[in-house]
């Protein structure tokens, strides 16, 4: 058994749809607009599930812009918000049996932040389809319970041979697992994932983060043997010295075989505010492995937005690279990669 990395073949993209009762409710418009993009381009190359309170008015939004049902399925559940990347199942692989292993993992609002309470129970909403989307491929699944440990996806990287990439600022951050050690979480994902080594970046700051520095913001693994990362420039910027102390760490590193992993520094976009003046959390790290293609978050900055999608096609020059104009995702402080949770093939 094992997690798989993002690149392993999947059956499909889950996301959790938007709506008036959410904090989306000033930008809901432009949020769906941009959920509806995600959606198009997902869809040509591998299934969706979509989580929503309302199934109809989905497809509606959908249909209005000419985007086909027919790859999509709908399960209707109460919501709070829509980051499908942290309440959705962690789906590890028992090769053996061929069999997937969805694990339920505790939600509780990145540290108690937000109300949590919809979305904590999404997972048993989602699984009878689940369930059966996989039984007819001829897999079995196995639902398992570990709610008694506060866990995000967005929270972890996997290189699908062993090794794991984590963050201290999250997992040890206050109103998660309070009562366990950077050792006891770190055994706990040992024995969880049947790894071998978990990497714990201490460097992981970015302004306006809600999650205490998940990983999938910063650091993401391309292959067993390359990091893509954020990297800042400008010695000006109060990313700096942080991101030029994770660097170092990411330098450091070393593959299971003892050699340095091959870096694609991404740009750190251009300094993005809400209407208080409150930095926002944009960065290109947040991508999207699916089926033959790479979806990258993009913010209306050319040159920025142009130097990461080239550095990402370097990193997957076996998929196509698209870019999606996450703007209006940054306002509710997440992104692409936050807004899916990906489920493998055995």
């Amino acid at each position: 058994m094992y997690l798989p990395s993002e690149w392993h073949q999947q059956a499909f993209v889950q996301l959790t749809w938007p709506h008036k009762h959410t904090d989306w409710a000033p930008v809901l418009a432009d949020a769906i607009d941009c959920f509806c993009e995600i959606a198009k381009q997902i869809t040509p190359f591998e299934p969706l599930l979509i989580a929503t309170q309302n199934p109809e008015e989905t497809k509606l939004e959908l249909q209005k812009r000419n985007i086909s049902l027919h790859n999509i399925t709908f399960i209707q559940c109460e919501t709070n918000d829509t980051w499908a990347r942290d309440h959705a199942f962690i789906t590890s692989i028992d090769e053996t049996n061929k069999k997937l292993i969805l694990e339920d993992f505790q939600f509780n609002g990145w540290g108690l932040k937000f109300a949590a309470n919809h979305d904590n129970q999404i997972n048993k909403s989602t699984y009878p389809s689940i369930a059966a989307f996989y039984q007819s491929k001829g897999l079995q699944t196995e639902y398992k319970n570990s709610l008694d440990f506060v866990f995000e996806g967005g929270s972890i990287e996997s290189d699908g041979e062993g090794t794991l990439m984590v963050t201290s600022s999250c997992l040890l951050s206050d109103n998660r697992n309070n009562a366990m050690s950077q050792e006891d979480i770190d055994y706990y994902l040992k024995e969880s994932f049947n790894a071998e080594r978990v990497f714990w970046i201490k460097n992981s700051w970015l302004a306006g983060d809600d999650t205490d520095g998940h990983i999938d913001t910063i650091a993401r693994f391309c292959s067993p043997t390359s990091i893509a990362y954020v990297k800042c420039n400008a010695p000006h910027d109060e990313h700096y010295e942080g991101l030029q102390a994770m660097e170092a760490e990411l330098t450091s590193l070393r593959t299971a075989e003892g050699k340095p992993y091959t870096l694609f520094p991404l740009p750190l976009p251009d300094p993005c505010y809400d209407t208080d003046g409150e930095r926002l959390p944009a960065t290109y790290a947040n991508f999207l492995i699916i089926n033959d293609a790479v979806l990258v978050p993009t913010y209306n900055q050319p040159h920025n937005d142009a130097q990461a999608l080239s550095q990402i096609q370097a990193a997957f020059l076996d998929r196509k690279v698209i870019g999606i104009d996450c703007r209006v995702l940054i306002i509710q402080h997440g992104s692409l990669h936050c807004s899916t949770m990906q489920y493998p093939l055995v």
